[in-house]
């Protein structure tokens, strides 16, 4: 470890075997990376158990490594807990060639079936109406919004990759729901029993330590995965609700066996069995059903819990700050008079309404960072050289909160987007959706 330490950025001392995983001024690092960056600059290294992460922070730093130098900061990072959860296949496939193969095949299909495009808005603005349905189905009671958001969310994903969408009641269709929930929770909450054997083994924890949030959490499974293996607790509930949801997907992908035709596509499992039965003579095994499988599994985990995510988010803005809801609602209403849902084409109307937009994007100081990355070669990297292979985690939230790039970063306020007319201006700061070449689809 020490040698190591020599090497890399300065960070905060790491204790034995545990590195800063349980030091309560430094996880989680959204709300102690501000000090961190004061006292060890825009780069420093924390230990994730023995083993050391170079923090980026600031706008500049995540850019110059991210884009400037993309390909050195492109290498993905070996995971403990996506490797058990999708046993090497799919988007995370342990095959660079296969990885790369199903990526880009998975873009290209998800073009090919409107993503970005109108007609995906058109199965947008469908889901919407049902949403809106739901919703006003509470007759102004009380309600858990997610209930009924991230269904809507998983509905259009499922539209493109089953060809179906499901009713929100439906029993099979919420369980599942649960399931991807749970998924994404797991990266949200601690892992309770390890946080207590801690506790009794160093006696040095208060409660603070019993909200470990989303990076703690994943990461010490990352750091310690053999030990927690051999633990019950709820990531063994993770990994067998995963495999109940991969068994429902290879059902679905066996009926469209059953009933395709290609000259009749319906969505994503249709293009994936007909590249397959192209691919039989070949000697690549990328299309082949394991990949599927973790593939579609893989979209509706990372699908669902983002875009749920800030679509609640949008809900608390405008519940918090009624005089951005008035707005964006009289902009909404003199652009469609109140008589048609709104269009893609109405973006460039609703400067406002885009702004509020990218600014619920951009203002939450959240715990959920992008999956860390590694350097794909030896890399020398302001004034540092790092080895191959060394884990780099880009922290969006100090992008998005840097004060040299928001005139008011801790403020919700969509002038942040808007030029001195009023028209809404883009801003090269906002990365919500990471940059560079390991932006999409991991």
């Amino acid at each position: 470890m020490y040698k190591k330490k020599s090497q890399l950025p300065p960070g905060p001392t790491p204790w034995f075997f545990l590195g800063n995983l349980l030091q309560k001024d430094v996880l989680p690092l959204n709300k102690n990376y501000s000090k961190l960056v004061a006292k060890y600059g825009p780069m420093f290294t924390i230990w994730m158990g023995p083993k050391p992460m170079v923090v980026l922070c600031g706008f500049d730093v995540v850019k110059d490594a991210l884009v400037d130098h993309a390909e050195a900061f492109g290498g993905r990072i070996n995971s403990p807990i996506i490797d058990r959860l999708s046993k090497g296949h799919g988007l995370v496939n342990s095959s660079d060639m296969q990885w790369r193969e199903l990526r880009r095949f998975t873009v290209m299909t998800l073009r090919d079936f409107g993503m970005g495009k109108r007609s995906m808005s058109e199965r947008v603005q469908e889901e919407a109406v049902c949403l809106v349905e739901a919703l006003a189905a509470t007759k102004g009671q009380g309600f858990d919004p997610t209930t009924s958001i991230t269904p809507a969310v998983s509905n259009v994903i499922s539209s493109v990759v089953f060809g179906i969408r499901f009713d929100y009641t439906d029993k099979t269709f919420l369980k599942h729901q649960r399931i991807i929930e749970n998924q994404v929770g797991f990266f949200h909450t601690i892992l309770g029993l390890v946080v207590r054997i801690f506790v009794a083994l160093y006696k040095m924890m208060d409660s603070q330590y019993l909200r470990l949030r989303v990076s703690s959490s994943f990461q010490l499974y990352t750091a310690v995965p053999k030990i927690l293996d051999c633990f019950p607790g709820r990531h063994q509930k993770i990994f067998s609700d995963s495999e109940e949801l991969c068994a429902f997907i290879h059902e679905n992908m066996k009926l469209h066996r059953q009933t395709l035709d290609p000259q009749n596509i319906r969505d994503y499992i249709d293009c994936f069995l007909i590249k397959s039965e192209k691919e039989q003579k070949s000697a690549s095994d990328t299309f082949r059903t394991e990949n599927l499988v973790m593939t579609v599994f893989g979209l509706f985990l990372a699908g669902t819990g983002t875009t749920s995510f800030a679509l609640i988010s949008g809900l608390m803005v405008m519940a918090k700050l009624p005089h951005i809801q008035a707005k964006v609602q009289q902009e909404i209403d003199e652009v469609t008079s109140a008589t048609r849902a709104p269009i893609m084409e109405d973006r460039v109307r609703m400067p406002f309404t885009n702004a509020v937009i990218h600014e619920i994007l951009r203002y939450p100081q959240t715990s959920n960072e992008t999956i860390p990355r590694t350097t794909s070669c030896d890399t020398k990297f302001r004034g540092f050289t790092f080895s191959k292979g060394t884990v780099v985690a880009p922290l969006f939230t100090s992008v998005h909160h840097d004060p040299l790039q928001w005139e008011t970063p801790e403020q919700f306020n969509p002038g942040h987007f808007l030029d001195e007319k009023g028209q809404f201006k883009k801003k090269e700061a906002l990365i919500a959706f990471s940059a560079g070449n390991y932006m999409s689809l991991w």
